[in-house]
């Protein structure tokens, strides 16, 4: 075991992507050992200290920051464990992160679908929140691709979960881990929001117990292990930016494209990505990618090809894509297409640069991160993002949209001057949420709650359904010494 008190040392792990940063925090601990982590937890809930649990620190919402106790980081557990390419499923250990994962499986023509932006995340920070990204319109969430875990239990008892094998009646739970312990509990009776969402815990009649670990934001116990479900490459992939005038002529692109009874004349097109850029996003990308300067409005346009005589059918698809792309009045004759590897990759680093250059923004300026991780429901998805431009521009207050088009989840960053106007765009964020929330939607999508959405989670549920949820909070860790602050405001914990 390692351990760490001098805060220069330990200064690293006491802040994540979105510059939330704390001080608080008695000591870092570093097991090398799945027996020492045991001891190390055993002793914590023995003696009621909070344990912090650290990933690798992409995250956006202060999860992995201590506000008390100490700092628990799992950098150890990094193996590739074991790739059995007849049933496609891969099992490695927590902090094994998604770079690794996908060129480790490049070798043997598979992948992993999930891709969150940040290819530095580790796999177990992506299963504690659900991560999405580009890839969730066609492939979903990191939920559909988890076959197993092995999570460490706050009363230090390792428990294997597999998918398929332990159900809720209804909202009931009654089951029996692998030390012969009887868990039996009840969920909250409540509806989530019908759109990709990541906020709060996975709840509905029936479920499988792996999908109530799978977003709980180290709240219920440390996932230590997990087997992925893994598919095969493509054999190839178009992949392209297309350049509209207006919102209205990208949004009805999306709307057709998407659209799983688009016709015949449109059949072909099947987007596995659509990601889009507004022009302060495109302003902001411009020094960097000079194909964006002086456009509008952007779309990522992103499509695989499994079938073997591809050439015909890529050819065959990209004369629907034009077709469509004049319908919609998109800009035939400036589309960024990439043409080889290299290109594919530019386009990648185009989408990805966005938010690297926003988090450098907010640290740069010493700024809290004020960006939203709201879905809504299609029929508002227009409505929303003209209301959360019109607020900006009224209170004079720069910003950039993009995000996930394809799931209607819209990443507005707000880009203050200084910290006055941080806290004006802290205020328009809450407005924003208050706004999704009346339309159906959910303040985070892909990102969770952490620490610091905690005000806003309130906002969409009950007081009671808040209480049932930490319910199963205290009943699987009833010292609650794990990651205290994620996901529930403070007041649960002075009870």
């Amino acid at each position: 075991m390692i351990v760490k008190k001098d805060f220069e040392l330990i200064q690293n792990y006491l802040s994540d992507a979105s510059n939330y940063k704390s001080t608080n925090c008695d000591a870092l601990y570093i097991p090398e050992t799945y027996d020492e982590l045991i001891e190390l937890v055993e002793w914590a809930n023995q003696n009621k200290i909070p344990l912090t649990i650290s990933g690798a620190g992409t995250g956006l919402v202060g999860g992995r920051v201590p506000l008390e106790g100490v700092i628990v980081s799992l950098e150890k557990f990094n193996k590739i464990l074991e790739l059995n390419q007849e049933q496609k499923t891969l099992r490695v250990q927590c902090f094994v992160t998604l770079n690794e994962i996908q060129n480790f499986l490049r070798e043997y023509n598979l992948f992993y679908p999930p891709d969150p932006t940040e290819k530095n995340c580790s796999i177990g920070g992506t299963i504690a929140t659900n991560a999405s990204g580009a890839r969730t319109l066609k492939y979903g969430s990191t939920r559909k691709w988890i076959n197993s875990l092995k999570i460490l239990l706050p009363n230090g008892e390792m428990f294997e979960l597999k998918r398929d094998e332990i159900f809720a009646e209804g909202l009931s739970f009654n089951f029996q881990t692998n030390s012969g312990k009887i868990y039996s509990f009840k969920l909250p009776d409540f509806q989530m929001p019908k759109v990709k969402n990541a906020a709060g815990y996975f709840i509905h009649p029936d479920m499988d117990l792996i999908d109530l670990f799978i977003g709980s934001e180290g709240t219920l116990g440390i996932i230590l292990e997990a087997e992925l479900k893994v598919i095969e490459q493509p054999k190839d992939l178009l992949s392209l930016v297309i350049f509209f005038e207006n919102f209205d002529n990208l949004y009805d692109f999306v709307s057709i494209s998407r659209d799983k009874n688009k016709g015949k004349e449109y059949s072909l097109i099947n987007p596995r990505a659509l990601e889009f850029f507004d022009n302060k996003a495109l302003e902001f990308l411009a020094s960097k990618f000079n194909k964006v300067a002086n456009k509008k409005f952007a779309l990522w346009f992103e499509q695989e090809i499994y079938n073997s005589s591809f050439n015909d059918l890529k050819d065959k698809i990209i004369e629907q894509l034009f077709e469509l792309i004049s319908k919609c009045n998109g800009n035939v004759d400036e589309i960024w297409f990439a043409f080889n590897e290299k290109d594919v990759n530019e386009i990648k680093d185009f989408r990805h640069s966005i938010s690297a250059l926003v988090n450098e923004y907010i640290s740069k300026n010493d700024l809290k991160k004020v960006g939203t991780d709201i879905a809504v429901p299609s029929n508002y998805f227009k409505e929303f993002y003209r209301y959360c431009c019109a607020k900006c521009e009224e209170k004079l207050i720069n910003y950039v949209g993009y995000g996930h088009i394809g799931n209607d989840h819209l990443h507005f960053n707000m880009l203050p001057s200084d910290k006055m106007q941080n806290e004006l765009a802290q205020k328009l964020y809450r407005d924003f949420c208050i706004k999704a929330i009346e339309m159906g939607g959910t303040i985070s999508a892909e990102h969770g709650i952490g620490k610091l959405k905690r005000a806003y989670f309130e906002l969409m549920y009950t007081e009671n359904v808040l209480n049932d949820m930490f319910k199963i909070k205290k009943y699987f860790d009833p010292n609650l010494i794990l990651n205290r602050g994620n996901i529930f405001p403070d007041r649960f914990y002075d009870v």
